[in-house]
């Protein structure tokens, strides 16, 4: 219901804009300062589609191309033999993953997987999505753009779009300066994108595996963990509850020190019986809030508090002169307090008779004492999944009040998807594809290596049509077949 709410949404957003747009160009009093403003700003709207266009980082382009012009060459001249190679292995894989599914063999993982907000895409991190494929796209169009002006081809300009919900760039290059150029010049503008494309996988895996080095100054690890997010309506979130920029220390008597170890404290909360404290039985007996104490109760649990009362639980224990259960209506915060014990040995004190008190309650429910900070312990009283589910945390702990707390969380993210879409913006552009880079990339290569050897035009060309249609042919069917996954299973 909320993927048809949002679609419904994103598409009446677009309807709108573009009858506005019309609407706006037919109007005789409108259509002259209409038409103005978008020759002036560069702003065009179409179908699903919203574009921005300027010749304003031409400038930029010049200056960056005549930046160690030496440098450059070399730079450019190293994304061919990447394109090359990115080339050969792109086709390589696909055709294998192609191979595998008409031999029924098992594929572990796609090599092409469709990314969909609402189904394999979280929509927490839609934002992180967009922005990485905006960044993508700015990143390898400059590449395009600088190569073009240092092997000398106009750039005419550059220009952003909005395509339904995803963002990208595009810039605009003289076809005529790029036919008369050389087959390697060509070559270095046409693979200069996927370059730029590996060079942020490159960084984004230099980032991902150093930022912890750099966030040292302003976080602390392995004293606990941090809380980053916490659910609304659930039960412990609201003002006694946790916080964000809480620090969690120890969960059920079990240390906390990192996330792996939060992890492992609830699976252990899971497994094992709840544990009790110890309680002089003079305590016990003065503190009991019960009606009434049940003996020889068959049931492994009852509730002999008042439901109302929200500061007592029930706790079950026993003592020497009476080994079967009894039941007490204690205040939770003041029993767990005292000492934990597992067992009632644990309990022994040569000058009064103690006992240890469990909490009286199914399987599947535990009490959970969490540290937190300076704060009061929370004492949570559930199943510890819905802890899990209630809380997102950090292994990173801000120094200051000021030091963002999401911000190791949202570096990181950052940077796998960087990884992960730049790494597929590389695997795509340089398939042998119509209307992709690896088109002219395959025309840049068939007329560098066989002009020699083949002088004939129409031979290359046919060569190159037989490429390229091997190479659409090829992805469609990977497309398809990731769909399929996705969709059918």
């Amino acid at each position: 219901m909320m993927q048809t709410t949002w679609v419904a949404l994103i598409l009446g957003c677009w309807s709108s804009l573009y009858l506005l747009d019309a609407f706006l160009k037919t109007q005789p009093w409108s259509t002259r300062r209409y038409t103005t403003f978008l020759d002036r700003t560069g702003f065009s709207v179409s179908v699903c589609q919203f574009r921005w266009y300027s010749t304003a980082m031409n400038r930029t382009f010049v200056r960056l191309a005549q930046w160690r012009p030496q440098f450059l060459r070399t730079w450019f001249t190293c994304g061919v033999f990447f394109g090359l190679v990115a080339m050969l292995l792109s086709v390589f894989l696909l055709t294998l993953m192609v191979f595998n599914t008409l031999t029924r063999n098992t594929v572990e993982n796609q090599v092409l997987t469709p990314v969909m907000p609402g189904v394999n895409l979280p929509t927490s991190q839609i934002s992180y999505y967009l922005l990485t494929l905006l960044v993508c796209g700015i990143l390898h169009e400059v590449g395009h753009a600088i190569a073009a002006v240092r092997e000398q081809v106009r750039v005419n300009g550059f220009g952003l779009f909005l395509l339904l919900i995803y963002p990208g760039a595009y810039v605009d290059l003289s076809s005529d300066h790029l036919q008369i150029i050389s087959p390697l010049r060509q070559l270095r503008i046409y693979c200069a994108g996927v370059w730029h494309n590996f060079i942020i996988v490159l960084i984004g895996i230099a980032v991902l595996f150093t930022y912890p080095w750099f966030l040292m100054p302003f976080y602390t690890t392995g004293s606990g963990v941090v809380i980053t997010q916490v659910s609304e309506n659930t039960a412990v979130s609201g003002p006694r509850g946790l916080a964000v920029r809480d620090p969690v220390t120890s969960i059920g008597g079990c240390k906390v020190t990192s996330i792996k170890d939060w992890n492992q404290c609830l699976t252990a909360s899971i497994r094992e019986p709840s544990l009790g404290n110890c309680l002089p039985v003079s305590m016990i007996t003065e503190l009991d809030t019960s009606n009434k104490k049940r003996l020889d109760v068959k049931s492994p649990y009852i509730d002999c508090c008042n439901e109302t009362s929200s500061t007592h639980l029930c706790f079950m224990y026993h003592t020497k002169n009476n080994p079967d259960n009894v039941y007490a209506c204690l205040p939770a915060r003041a029993t767990t307090d005292r000492p934990v014990c597992k067992f009632q040995s644990d309990c022994y004190s040569p000058n009064m008779e103690m006992s240890c008190v469990y909490p009286s309650v199914d399987n599947q429910t535990k009490l959970l004492r969490v540290m937190h900070g300076h704060k009061p312990p929370l004492l949570f009283l559930g199943h510890p999944l819905d802890l899990h589910y209630s809380v997102i945390l950090s292994n990173y702990i801000p120094n200051s009040l000021f030091i963002p707390v999401n911000l190791p969380y949202a570096l990181e993210t950052f940077c796998k998807y960087l990884i992960s879409l730049s790494g597929a913006l590389v695997i795509l552009n340089v398939v042998p594809c119509y209307a992709l880079d690896g088109q002219f990339i395959c025309q840049g290569f068939i007329e560098l290596i066989l002009r020699s050897t083949i002088p004939d035009k129409e031979v290359r060309g046919a060569i190159f049509s037989l490429t390229v249609l091997f190479g659409t042919v090829l992805l469609a069917l990977n497309v398809i077949m990731a769909m399929w996954v996705l969709f059918v299973g």
